[in-house]
């Protein structure tokens, strides 16, 4: 019996984003502007609850992103989404991918490379984006199933000032909405209509690094 060679799988040729869901009406809009041309692939952003579940799903992600795109991946989440101690870089490290250059998800709206921390230099503010007020929703939804006290949720937002709407997608009147229905007690000092030019820029510099690993590999 003669047994025939499997035929080589192809690969696809385009760039891939896997990124966290916290980031995806930013990044959708981006796409469907025509600003980015990438494939994306979303981890849901609920899993931050836990660092154990987040590896573990990103790591699903980029396990089922290897097998199908040629090597320009981009990994979306911030260095310390993973920890203190860059768990997330030598992770991406691991699988042989690119991470982009920013502390965390709102790090990224603001341009990465630790501009949040500049913005807000004493942990004062608590800077809310759509996918953070929805990360918030779903939380404190999962919380009351649970039959935790609205207090204990409170409580999580004791040590700022206060809150500000980061508007991306221009839809701050229905941040502003949603966050007040999250009933937190915290007051909303401003909303600053940022845009999605910062997240591009700073996939773009993810994805040329990523072409450059491709070029050096091939």
């Amino acid at each position: 019996m003669i047994l025939k060679e499997k035929p080589a799988v192809n690969k696809n040729k385009k760039t891939c984003l896997v990124a966290c869901s916290v980031l995806e009406p930013e990044l959708q809009r981006l796409v469907k502007e025509g600003n980015l041309d990438v494939d994306l692939i979303f981890v849901n952003k609920n899993f931050h609850v836990d660092y154990s579940l987040i590896e573990q799903n990103v790591r699903k992600a980029l396990e089922h992103t290897l097998k199908h795109y040629e090597g320009k991946i981009v990994l979306v989440y911030g260095d310390l989404c993973l920890g203190q101690d860059d768990e997330m870089k030598r992770l991406a490290t691991e699988y042989g991918v690119v991470k982009i250059d920013a502390l965390n998800c709102i790090d990224c709206i603001f341009g990465g490379k630790g501009k949040s921390e500049v913005v807000d230099s004493e942990h004062k503010l608590m800077f809310m984006s759509t996918g953070m007020i929805d990360f918030f929703k779903d939380m404190k939804i999962q919380l009351t199933s649970q039959g935790v006290a609205e207090a204990v949720f409170k409580n999580m937002f004791s040590c700022i000032e206060g809150f500000v709407i980061l508007d991306t997608v221009d839809n701050s009147e229905e941040c502003r909405a949603e966050l007040e229905k999250l009933n937190t007690s915290v007051r909303i000092i401003e909303t600053r209509k940022i845009g999605v030019e910062n997240v591009k820029l700073v996939i773009l510099e993810a994805i040329e690094q990523a072409v450059k690993n491709n070029k050096v590999t091939h």
